[in-house]
């Protein structure tokens, strides 16, 4: 099984860490010549590839799959170099799993993915933010850079278990030397390409774990990031409000009635909740909501609807 790491030249915020990365001891050339073809270069350290391409990252769909056709190697996850933007333009360094699950069929997902689809959230997604936080602060880009989450958004297409690392907020902070080196530094500490053990490694000592399953808040997740912070915490999807559409007849509100308020809600919680599943076998995924985000009539609807799946809704004790 091999990790395959993602960045692009068209992005100074993707490449530049890809460069640090590729300059620490190891990397050797691994062309596959159909990938090759299409413009896509490839490494080789230890259990780890890289891949190079010249597109949007959000463009370049299926990268596991074909990894897989292309050399016989068998993916076990999916990790992208990005830049981020953002409306304050602050400085910061974000991890976020990816999906459009809140979108219908015939929609045009604005930045990349298939509507109604979630990629698997990598399980390193929780020990890699706190991981980077530690990173950044060794580095003095703390209280300069925020270190965060995100909400569930945009593609490319995985089926793999998928992250994205980013740094943003603007063309000056996508430049910034330090911030690329710290980016490639939690790739390599990480990965356990430096020789220690790799961080975020699910597996059956991990089962019966609780996961976080995010639901609402605001795109950087706040009150979930409160409880993903403390060590020992395991987070999967994170459906910010904008990823629960939800319609507002007036006769619905009443008595946790789901029947009659329209929107996708219901299909983004429930695929978000499969994958998120699907990538900590063994474990249990409790939903955590912001409850402060929701109104009434909404936080009744979701509880209502979680119980009809049979998941449970956790406190913040419960993940600790």
């Amino acid at each position: 099984m091999v990790t395959i790491v993602v960045a692009t030249t068209s992005d100074p915020a993707s490449i530049n860490p890809a460069y640090a990365l590729l300059a620490m001891p190891g990397w050797l050339p691994v062309p596959a010549p159909s990938l090759l073809q299409q413009g896509i270069k490839s490494f080789a350290n230890k259990n780890v590839r890289f891949l190079q391409h010249d597109k949007g990252i959000v463009e370049e769909d299926d990268l596991d799959r074909r990894w897989e056709e292309a050399t016989g190697e068998a993916v076990d996850e999916v990790i992208f170099f990005s830049k981020h933007t953002a409306v304050s333009n602050r400085p910061a360094l974000t991890v976020h799993p990816i999906g459009v699950p809140h979108l219908r069929e015939g929609d045009v997902p604005p930045q990349g993915g298939r509507p109604g689809w979630a990629a698997p959230p990598d399980p390193r997604i929780g020990p890699w933010l706190r991981l980077l936080k530690k990173l950044a602060q060794s580095h003095n880009l703390v209280p300069e850079f925020e270190i965060t989450l995100e909400g569930t958004h945009h593609g490319p297409i995985t089926t793999k278990p998928t992250l994205f690392l980013e740094i943003g907020s603007t063309d000056e902070y996508w430049k910034r030397q330090d911030a690329a080196k710290v980016i490639a530094l939690l790739v390599w500490e990480g990965l356990g390409l430096g020789g220690g053990a790799a961080v975020g490694n699910w597996g059956r000592e991990n089962e019966r774990n609780k996961v976080l399953f995010g639901i609402g808040g605001g795109h950087y997740a706040p009150r979930h990031m409160d409880i993903v912070m403390k060590e020992g915490v395991w987070v999967g999807h994170l459906l910010s409000g904008y990823s629960l559409p939800m319609e507002d007849p007036s006769q619905s509100k009443e008595n946790g009635n789901t029947d009659g308020i329209g929107g996708t809600w219901r299909q983004s919680i429930k695929v978000a909740f499969e994958a998120t599943k699907s990538a900590f076998p063994g474990g249990e995924v409790l939903a955590h909501l912001d409850h402060k985000s929701f109104k009434g009539w909404q936080k009744n609807a979701i509880t209502a609807y979680l119980g009809e799946l049979s998941i449970k809704i956790g406190k913040p004790n419960d993940f600790i």
